[in-house]
């Protein structure tokens, strides 16, 4: 059974009118609307259209209302909001430090009625349902699952004569060869810095370990510790040999995606929603591209895999609570999360949708994540936000500045300790 590791683990309410349908002989009834603001936008839209086209025609009593928002802008707007006493019914948000602090701002009503009713325990595991407890209550409702990997360019290595890597060693050598073909072996976009903490989480993961990772998140480890020094100097050695893109802030995660595409790199790190660009790049899940699991560096340390789960909460100010309620055991069931996670590149939270909606990577992915004993939630969303900030401003100045990384880390733990008695949103 998969163990989910603690810690790991300004735009106005658009606020619409009722509608009218009609009823069994014709009677009118009042549609009830639920607003949603999400993040599922741009080139990580895959699956929400479809969601919530479905939603609204398979519930006529209701009417999910959906905004979606550019990806980084949500994470303010949504505060914003918040803040102002002003928030939508329903908001998409990430299971973790993220949630816990919206609860320990008193900023979401728990949803332990809708578990109840709807009996969602029955239909999620243990690792996903710990996801969606804090301080003793619900508060979350799995909507889809990630896992971050190496996603490559099958040509790519063919023409380079490597395969994927299984030790650390064995990936040095890989991204030498790549080198040696003329192709840049790691695309990396972090011009929105978050796809740069994934090349923190697996390196201290494979080393020190599960634990001691979740210490750091939660503040007990310092970012000067040799543990956290190690594993920046794993991640500087790929820059140092000239194995990542240049210019790595430069570019977003789709970009860095779409170089792996065209053949420009070989692979990149990143989570499933990679998937979500094939018909952009014009290729095909397991034909054209592949992946393989961050290599083993310590084979004594416990196999962890990283990834968000994604989910929706209920604003404590939200209008409409009660119809708001419903909406979410709805967004549970079988198939609303079939019609998401086939779009999405996810694999979907609820256990009792079928395998049948998932391409030849997706079904790879799930079973290579059954032989996996823990789940891991990305940096910045297990630790708390306002050292999740300062991290993440340090893995983008540590790419362009890698020689600096002793004092990029002493600023990052000062950052931290200030980070962690923040509590305003």
């Amino acid at each position: 059974m998969k163990r989910l590791i603690a810690g790991f683990v300004c735009i106005g309410l658009i606020t619409l009118a009722p509608g009218i349908v009609f009823g069994a002989g014709g009677r009118q009834q009042q549609t009830q609307d639920v607003t949603f603001f999400h993040y599922f936008s741009g080139s990580l839209a895959g699956g929400i259209e479809d969601l919530v086209s479905e939603f609204n025609r398979d519930n006529p009593g209701f009417r999910l209302s959906h905004s979606p928002l550019d990806h980084e802008a949500f994470k303010t707007s949504i505060r914003v909001m918040l803040s102002g006493g002003n928030p939508p019914d329903l908001f998409s948000y990430w299971a973790g430090a993220q949630v816990q602090f919206l609860v320990d701002a008193d900023r979401l009503e728990p949803v332990d009625d809708v578990y109840r009713e709807f009996g969602l325990d029955d239909l999620f595991s243990d690792a996903v349902l710990q996801g969606t407890e804090y301080n003793g209550r619900k508060y979350f409702l799995p909507l889809t699952q990630h896992f971050v990997a190496f996603f490559y360019n099958k040509a790519a290595f063919d023409q380079a004569g490597v395969t994927p890597p299984e030790t650390w060693d064995e990936f040095l050598a890989v991204c030498e060869a790549l080198k040696n073909a003329g192709i840049t072996p790691i695309a990396l976009g972090s011009r929105e810095r978050w796809p740069a903490q994934f090349w923190l989480d697996y390196p201290l993961l494979r080393t020190a370990g599960p634990q001691y990772r979740a210490d750091l998140m939660a503040g007990s480890a310092s970012y000067t510790d040799p543990e956290v020094v190690r594993a920046f100097e794993m991640w500087k050695l790929l820059i140092d040999r000239g194995y990542f893109v240049e210019n790595a802030n430069a570019y977003d995660w789709a970009e860095a995606a779409t170089m792996v595409g065209t053949g420009q790199a070989a692979m990149t790190l990143m989570g499933t929603w990679f998937m979500q660009l094939d018909d952009q790049i014009g290729w095909v899940a397991g034909e054209d591209y592949d992946f393989f699991p961050f290599p083993v560096v310590d084979p004594s340390v416990a196999n962890v895999a990283v990834g968000p789960i994604d989910g929706v909460v209920l604003a404590r100010d939200a209008r409409s609570k009660d119809i708001a309620r419903k909406v979410l055991g709805e967004l549970a069931a079988v198939g609303p999360q079939t019609t998401f996670n086939r779009g999405s590149g996810a694999l979907a939270p609820n256990r009792h949708v079928s395998s049948d909606i998932y391409n030849v990577l997706q079904l790879k992915v799930q079973d290579y994540l059954r032989g996996v004993p823990n789940w891991a939630f990305n940096y910045d969303l297990a630790t708390p936000p306002p050292v999740a900030d300062v991290g993440l401003d340090a893995f983008s100045e540590f790419m362009a500045k890698p020689g600096e990384y002793q004092r990029i880390l002493r600023e990052t733990e000062a950052g931290k300790i200030r980070g962690l008695q923040e509590t305003e949103l």
